[in-house]
């Protein structure tokens, strides 16, 4: 099943194939969006996702039945909070708190600051899927690095990223927030790079923005991703990354909180 069968299965059959696997999970970015969707469901039509705080409880098993509930925390005049949790076997796996918002008159306008200017993706290196090597969910994902190094390559670079898009059989449709969340985290962690030899690692907390309205573009087209390492010690980093369309269009404001098992 690739990503858009996923998003149109209904909660009560979920069972993640394993060739969303990442490591011993499944892919953390197809987790909050599984996740995400059913909290979108629950949500106001009127009120856009704004933003969202992840936190990877547990590893979510492939090939294990995955239940999702959610929560309404409160529902304001602009804004509605919600939770949602994915369960396999009874405990708490994923856990997301959303933040929607309608929009309201303001005279205040800021426009984002100019994407990177990145080698395009046909001159950039790829990232290929390979057996046994690399984690299984990449097979969905084309990815091309154009700045900063491949995980451990021993690259000591503040900043890594490229093109990343969704691979294989993406219907022509406008991106939404659960493409994004798969895009912006198909990337492995900056840290990675810096390492000298093969090493785990993981987001232990995520959080990310939504530029509303999402700029015009289609899933299947590539975005371009950048991370910037803003401080690593103890086996813990913390890095901020930016997902923009290519032509330059800011779409998503990522934070993560990362594991690194050296």
């Amino acid at each position: 099943m690739n990503f858009f069968q996923l998003m149109q299965t209904p909660t009560s059959e979920l069972s993640i194939p394993a060739h969303w696997g990442q490591g011993r999970s499944v892919f953390g970015g197809l987790a909050a969006a599984l996740v995400y969707r059913a909290l979108r469901e629950r949500a106001p039509a009127d009120r856009p996702v704004r933003s969202l705080a992840i936190t990877f409880v547990a590893p979510m098993q492939c090939e294990t039945p995955l239940r999702i509930e959610v929560e309404v925390l409160r529902e304001g005049r602009a804004v509605s909070q919600l939770l949602g949790r994915a369960l396999q076997n009874g405990e708490v796996v994923t856990l997301v708190q959303a933040s929607f918002g309608a929009g309201r008159p303001s005279s205040v306008v800021v426009d984002a600051e100019p994407a990177p200017t990145l080698k395009a993706p046909e001159d950039s290196q790829k990232f290929p899927y390979l057996p046994g090597i690399t984690p299984e969910f990449t097979r969905h994902l084309e990815m091309s690095w154009a700045q900063g190094g491949l995980p451990f390559s021993a690259t000591l670079a503040r900043e890594m990223g490229g093109w990343v898009r969704l691979r294989g059989e993406a219907p022509q449709q406008p991106v939404d927030e659960a493409a994004l969340l798969a895009l912006v985290d198909a990337w492995p962690p900056a840290l990675l790079s810096h390492l000298r030899r093969p090493a785990p690692g993981s987001s232990l907390t995520w959080t990310i923005e939504f530029m509303q309205p999402l700029p015009v573009a289609e899933v299947g087209e590539y975005f371009l991703y950048q991370a910037r390492i803003e401080h690593a010690r103890d086996g813990y980093g913390h890095v901020a990354a930016k997902l923009w369309t290519a032509r330059g269009e800011l779409v998503a404001i990522s934070r993560q909180t990362v594991v690194v098992f050296d």
